[in-house]
């Protein structure tokens, strides 16, 4: 994922839930984020810049509808002609926030496959970290933020679709191959032209990924991370390992059953 702190159509910058256990989870997640010598994040679940990246909510009667999934919120262009798209191709509007005079702001969306996601206008610049902050890629990468988000889904060339049309993002194949077959993943790509999520079919590597968007958390130390995980009552979905046998990727269950992924920082 090119710099996450940049406005612009197709871009994440942040993520949310609203779960049951609210207490339990803040601990699990304040845990298991803050491993590392210079960890990425803090305890109270701010980035290392101070910055609200990830939210996690009580699950209140207010959010009782919403799925227990990470939701990635999406800058669009235009959030009511998104949600009309939306709904025309067979999505659900979970929640759609207006101004006083009937202007969407936000929403909350389940594409026709459940997977939940949130558009947002594009972030005015003024709202985003100041230049210091993101001015090297290095400097970058040691930042806080959702690194990557895919989805796994049986059809994904209709969700490529689904989503180009909802969100604007363009697409870039991305060669596969499972049992000598050869199939064409989907990178999603913003309006600055670069990836930004990756929409995937549920076959090959990623047989048994639930059908959600997982967002990819960077931590400072994955292996004490994925100690703490199962300290904390959570679960190992599925590991990614290198040639050099450290971990590249681990798809973790929280204590109440949200999945997302944990990467080296």
């Amino acid at each position: 994922m090119s710099d996450p702190f940049v406005p612009r159509v197709g871009g994440v910058l942040s993520a949310d839930i609203a779960v049951p256990e609210h207490e339990r989870e803040v601990r699990f997640y304040a845990r298991v984020l803050s491993t590392g010598e210079d960890p990425l994040w803090r305890e109270d679940l701010m980035n290392n810049r101070g910055m609200p990246i990830i939210g996690l909510g009580a699950r209140s009667p207010a959010y009782a509808d919403l799925p227990l999934q990470w939701m990635p919120h999406i800058q669009v262009a235009d959030v009511a002609a998104s949600v009309e798209r939306a709904l025309d191709l067979g999505g659900r509007a979970l929640m759609h926030g207006k101004d006083d005079d009937g202007k969407s702001q936000w929403a909350v969306l389940l594409d026709p496959n459940g997977a939940a996601f949130g558009i947002i206008p594009v972030v005015p610049e003024e709202a985003l970290p100041s230049a210091e902050v993101v001015a090297s890629r290095d400097a970058a990468a040691r930042v806080g933020r959702i690194s990557w988000l895919d989805l796994t889904v049986a059809d994904a060339s209709a969700t490529r679709d689904f989503y180009h049309q909802v969100v604007g993002w363009s697409v870039q194949d991305v060669a596969m191959e499972d049992a000598s077959e050869r199939y064409a993943d989907y990178n999603m790509v913003g309006n600055d032209g670069n990836p930004v999520a990756g929409i995937c079919h549920a076959r090959g590597v990623n047989v048994g990924l639930p059908p959600i968007w997982m967002i990819y958390l960077p931590v400072g130390d994955l292996a004490e991370s994925l100690r703490r995980v199962r300290e904390g009552g959570g679960k190992i979905i599925k590991e990614t390992k290198g040639t050099d046998g450290g971990y590249v990727c681990v798809v973790v269950q929280d204590p109440v059953g949200a999945t997302l992924a944990l990467v080296p920082g």
